[in-house]
């Protein structure tokens, strides 16, 4: 049994239009909704043995800040240029790479390919993971390298404004 955690990161900042789109950071709400969620994570007991995140400043800002919340070492975040403008079989192949002694794996992405992802490898129809939101799913696989051959069971899905009126 593998469990696999597909995170969106936080609500990034259009405030500075010429900034490149891979270095755009989180904004107010951003900031604010990352360790939140982090403590959602946190009263649920995910407590991934690898986190992977896209380089992308907004999601490996939201990586390390929900990593931190969930006691996670911010120096064991793995960055992987190949989620970064990534389609749902790019991240596939992402995962099938995780070394099978690995049960638990946290990835950072973007939309659309988080979504897409997560409609592929779970029982559930997920509309749309918006920002800061995650998503579990249970994988009866004994080894990353089958991740994406069958459908898991979605475990849960939280976002902030699930909590939040």
């Amino acid at each position: 049994m593998k469990i696999l955690y597909l995170a969106r990161h936080a609500k990034s900042s259009w405030k500075y239009p010429n900034l490149d789109d891979f270095e755009r950071p989180l904004n107010k709400r951003g900031r604010r909704n990352a360790p939140f969620m982090g403590s959602i994570l946190k009263k649920l007991k995910v407590a991934p043995d690898l986190v992977i995140s896209s380089p992308a400043n907004r999601a490996a800002t939201t990586a390390r800040i929900i990593a931190d919340t969930i006691n996670y070492p911010l120096e064991k975040i793995q960055y992987s240029e190949s989620i970064y403008g990534s389609s749902e079989y790019d991240l596939i192949n992402v995962i099938q790479q995780v070394d099978t002694a690995v049960n638990k794996v946290m990835l950072v992405s973007h939309n659309p390919a988080i979504t897409d992802l997560a409609n592929t490898i779970g029982d559930s129809n997920i509309s749309n993971i918006p920002t800061c939101g995650v998503c579990c799913v249970d994988l009866n696989i004994s080894s990353w390298v089958k991740f994406g051959d069958q459908r898991g069971k979605l475990k849960f899905f939280e976002f902030p404004k699930k909590h939040t009126s």
